[in-house]
């Protein structure tokens, strides 16, 4: 089978010491080179007719990826149907998710040995990649009681030199910018933008951060690069992620640097950039 372009691409990219890459590839869907390592963050692939964007990547077509990252059990997070493919296609790879959602990831049929159940304030390692858990609030922590797990996470991603911020879907609680500023400045944060309200929670969509709380949050942790997500993909459960840009400019006076992705484009990460 012929290699997808883009993947053509991400091999052809180099990454020395100090140095990222990065793919955004639809709603919270992020691709990370550091150094020989690809990581894929909630990537969503299945093609369904709701979503507005084809997938960068067919599922059949992802091969490279080393570590595939889901941080919550939504499909556009953690798409079993193409996990199931990708555990296939990507044979060494390793999956990690919130220990919350082992049941359903063994589901999909990917070898126990292969699957990395994490929790707030637990860290995994793989290779030259290490992986801080956050806690996500989407719309609510909903820990549960008796096992402490949290369904909903956070990814801070570290290699290569470089830390990356993935969000995942979330709202702002008490306790949660000390507990990402506490694992070192980041130099790119994907945030999700989309809100929420009263009309999408009746229908069972629950939300995110407004822009002005996501524009908040990164103008008070100060990422390298701020690169707005979740904005794209449902007609419902979108916003205009220029409006994102302009009120973190405005607020603070350019200090965060913007970016608003377009889907499979290269963007370079680092101080040697």
């Amino acid at each position: 089978m012929a290699i997808h372009p883009l993947i053509q691409t991400i091999r052809e990219t180099p990454t020395p010491k100090g140095t990222a890459a990065l793919w955004w590839m639809g709603q919270m869907g992020l691709w990370i080179k550091m150094g020989s390592t690809l990581v894929s963050v909630d990537y969503f692939a299945t093609v369904i007719p709701e979503r507005q964007t084809p997938p960068p990547v067919p599922a059949e077509e992802v091969t490279d990826v080393q570590l595939f990252l889901g941080t919550h059990d939504h499909l556009d997070h953690i798409d079993h149907g193409c996990w199931r493919v990708w555990g296939r296609t990507c044979p060494e790879a390793r999956f990690v998710f919130s220990e919350a959602h082992r049941a359903a990831v063994q589901a999909d049929g990917i070898d126990d040995s292969r699957l990395i159940g994490i929790n707030h304030g637990q860290t995994v390692r793989f290779g030259e990649i290490t992986v801080h858990a956050v806690a996500a609030a989407h719309e609510f922590l909903d820990r549960d009681p008796e096992t402490g797990l949290y369904p909903h996470l956070q990814y801070v991603i570290e290699g290569n030199g470089v830390r990356i911020y993935h969000a995942g879907d979330t709202v702002r609680y008490e306790g949660m910018l000390p507990a990402l500023q506490a694992l070192g400045p980041v130099d790119a944060a994907l945030v999700p933008v989309n809100g929420r309200d009263a009309k999408r929670y009746r229908e069972n969509c629950i939300g995110n951060m407004t822009f002005q709380e996501a524009a908040d949050l990164v103008g008070e942790l100060q990422p390298g690069l701020a690169i707005p997500g979740h904005w794209d993909m449902f007609a419902h459960n979108g916003e205009n992620p220029e409006a994102f840009a302009d009120y973190l400019a405005v607020k603070y006076d350019g200090r965060v640097p913007c970016r608003i992705p377009k889907i499979g484009e290269t963007i370079l990460i680092g101080s040697a950039v």
